[in-house]
């Protein structure tokens, strides 16, 4: 397991760490105004999937691997409603904060 204070990209970082922390204020200041993202290959209303799948259901992420840019990760994904689940997450970083951000299963 990688700790989220030794994952490479800034952005990233910050991004598991509001997760983790289960800070949604946080969270979304590492995000650009017109962040979008996808989930299993479709787009998704990014409010509403991060209540419903991070905030509200109490998500956190064990990341096990990051690519060499730190843009990719995969990680142990768990919430109260789904479980826990092997996950990929794609990051698109513009000006320091993440501007897209692709997930599913791994």
């Amino acid at each position: 397991m990688i700790r989220a204070s030794e994952l490479s990209n800034p952005a990233v970082r910050a991004l598991v760490d509001a997760i983790n922390s289960g800070d949604q204020q946080a969270f979304f200041q590492t995000l650009t105004d017109d962040a979008t993202m996808s989930d299993d290959g479709s787009d998704r209303d990014l409010q509403q999937w991060t209540d419903r799948e991070i905030f509200s259901s109490n998500g956190r992420m064990n990341v096990e691997s990051q690519s060499a840019d730190g843009l990719s990760l995969v990680a142990s994904f768990r919430n109260d409603t789904w479980g826990e689940m092997r996950t990929a997450w794609r990051f698109t970083v513009t000006d320091g904060k993440i501007s897209r951000f692709d997930t599913g299963q791994a």
